[in-house]
């Protein structure tokens, strides 16, 4: 058994390595082909915008579904669809025929909608899979093909467009979603038929209105879990994806590889995280759990002192700074990816299975709406910190730690009572 886990989630680990790694390298080829086919850096923004908008308004409606819906036929019917997709795009690639700005822009909004509706579906099913003291490690190994696919992806998808071209990318990643449906097609997950009274749509609003109350009303613990992964990405997400590459690159004056190996380095920080989870899951409680967010806050002192003015100023210091602050934020990711790692967990262990796809959308949704949001207001103070950004970094610091006192009160009065005797271990 693959990672100690049994046949039918090896499966799917398989099957996630397979599509994640197509989606990845597809994206990010595409990206290169519409930049290259218009020279328009603004044209491929506004395509990616218009196709992540399905991830936020469509989420919810996608883990409804899964919850209606055998969920091993929602596997297959993801990847065999994104081959459909994709085996359209490339015969118009090959014909040379049509708009190729709106045809890729229409790919790349199905593709996005398809993986809104594909991740609820698989992060609900976990739980039916894998034993109740596996289910933390199994958390770990589906966080870590994600991180190492989103780091691994983008590389080789550049690489391969160099060497070989779109079309040549197009057509792996086609037979990959198809490899990936086939092997799915062995995967048995249980499924339990409800029955329905209204028509679908009627039933998909039935449905999404339960979760909510669900989440507000009946179980509002799991509400808080949703505001406190909300604040993460409102408030030190966007540092990552905003501050960490204005550091670098205007502060530091780094060339563009130091750039990359800080993102490596952030991306190895996630994949260690879940290979170990497992390992020190039975250390981590929810009544101790804002321990992390603290250790967190404190790490984003060093980091601040790193941009400090007269530290950058240095003739000798720039590369010492550079390493202070990237082992800063390494260690700081590596710590929200073991608390957003026992999240999941906890969500999946104290939801109902017929309620898990659409609390887990509902999570989804609602901490990825922070992230916008999160990158405007970032974006914004960074031009007013130009020259002392040590500050806003020691403010986050500061935000980071004032949630893990909310969190510690938060948590601490839930885990009471708890059967799972405040551990995962006995789940945006």
């Amino acid at each position: 058994m693959l990672l100690g886990f049994n046949r039918n989630f090896n499966l799917i680990l398989i099957g996630q390595i397979i599509t994640l790694f197509g989606s990845a390298i597809l994206r990010f080829a595409l990206s290169l082909y519409i930049l290259d086919f218009t020279g328009s850096a603004e044209t491929f923004a506004v395509l990616l915008a218009v196709s992540t908008l399905p991830t936020i308004l469509l989420s919810p409606i996608g883990g409804a579904i899964a919850d209606r819906v055998n969920r091993k036929h929602l596997i297959v019917s993801f990847d065999f669809i994104s081959f459909v997709v994709t085996g359209g795009l490339l015969a118009f690639l090959y014909a040379g025929s049509g708009d190729m700005v709106i045809i890729i822009g229409a790919v790349m909004t199905i593709l996005a909608l398809v993986s809104t509706f594909y991740h609820p579906t698989v992060q609900a099913s976990i739980p039916l899979l894998i034993e109740e003291d596996k289910l933390m490690k199994a958390n770990g190994a589906v966080s870590g093909i994600g991180a190492i696919t989103n780091s691994a992806g983008p590389v080789l998808g550049g690489l391969i467009y160099g060497f070989a071209g779109i079309e040549f990318i197009v057509a792996v990643t086609c037979a990959s979603f198809l490899i990936a449906a086939i092997i799915e097609l062995f995967i048995r997950i249980p499924f339990f038929k409800e029955a329905r009274v209204q028509g679908m749509l009627k039933t998909i609003g039935s449905d999404l209105a339960i979760g909510f109350r669900y989440i507000h009303k009946e179980n509002p613990f799991l509400l808080k879990i949703i505001l406190i992964a909300a604040s993460i990405n409102l408030f030190i997400t966007p540092l990552f994806l905003v501050g960490i590459p204005y550091v670098i690159k205007v502060l530091m004056h780094m060339e563009d590889q130091y750039f990359g190996y800080t993102q490596g380095g952030i991306s190895l920080s996630m994949i260690v995280a879940a290979a170990v989870i497992g390992l020190i899951a039975g250390k981590i409680r929810i009544n101790n759990l804002y321990l992390c967010f603290l250790g967190s806050g404190i790490i984003f002192l060093p980091m601040a002192l790193a941009i400090y003015p007269s530290w950058l100023d240095g003739d000798q210091q720039p590369i010492i700074a550079y390493l202070v602050f990237s082992l800063c934020a390494m260690l700081i990711m590596f710590v929200i990816t073991l608390v957003n790692i026992f999240f999941t967990t906890l969500l999946q262990k104290k939801t109902p299975n017929a309620l898990l796809g659409k609390v887990m959308a509902i999570m989804f949704a609602i901490s990825t709406c922070a992230v916008p949001i999160g990158q405007v207001v970032t974006g914004t103070l960074i031009d007013k910190f130009t020259n002392n950004m040590y500050l806003l970094v020691i403010l986050i610091g500061i935000i980071t730690i004032i949630i893990s006192l909310f969190m510690k009160k938060l948590l601490s009065s839930s885990s009471e009572g708890s059967t799972t005797q405040d551990t995962v271990t006995s789940q945006v």
